[in-house]
């Protein structure tokens, strides 16, 4: 009878974490969600430029306009590779949208550490040592990996973004109409968001 017990909650967490997975919403937001300025960055997760970015630009971004309310933040995921279309899936295997973020922090601080190499087993039992980091489970994580309908969702994000956006490059920044790509200063970023904010009255 335990054993037949054992079997029957088995079945059920297995069913639970299927359900978690195909219930998860793949997008990333902070600020305030109905902002008139709005913030998309696209980027790849091994990419070196993109770690930068988020270190010196995202941080600095999220103190002044992001946690005030004054704009609504979106990253964007545009994978280079099969380490950053994994680190991806997992970014988006929690369910809670600050703890995302805060892998997402994490995952780039420790870029060199679980990007190195060509073993994608190694890079995907490193980056899970990150994301448990953060509460999230051995086998949550690995079912994570094994779903196809994140991986679908991702890839065609990131063939939207080409279509739509032009993105040739990342990181690559829209502050509502206008593109940023390449290496541009916060203060260039700054002023660009104080002036959309000023067309709408909301910042003097």
């Amino acid at each position: 009878m335990k054993e037949i017990n054992k079997i029957f909650y088995k079945i059920l967490l297995i069913i639970f974490i299927i359900f978690s997975i195909n219930s998860k919403s793949l997008g990333m937001v902070e600020g305030k969600t109905d902002a008139k300025v709005v913030i998309k960055v696209f980027s790849s997760l091994t990419c070196p430029a993109c770690a930068n970015w988020h270190s010196k630009i995202f941080n600095q971004m999220k103190k002044d306009f992001i946690d005030p309310g004054l704009v609504k933040f979106e990253h964007h995921p545009f994978p280079l590779d099969l380490a950053a279309l994994n680190a991806e899936i997992i970014l988006r295997c929690h369910v809670d949208n600050k703890k995302r973020f805060e892998l997402l922090g994490k995952l780039y601080e420790k870029q060199s550490f679980w990007a190195a190499g060509s073993d994608i087993n190694k890079i995907n039992d490193s980056i899970k040592k990150i994301g448990s980091e953060i509460g999230l489970g051995e086998v949550e994580m690995e079912n994570c990996l094994k779903n196809d309908s994140f991986q679908d969702e991702i890839l065609n994000r990131r063939i939207d973004a080409q279509k739509n956006y032009k993105i040739e490059a990342t990181p690559t920044v829209i502050i509502n109409d206008k593109k940023y790509s390449g290496k541009v200063d916060y203060l260039k970023f700054k002023k660009e968001i104080e002036k959309n904010l000023e067309k709408y009255g909301l910042f003097k």
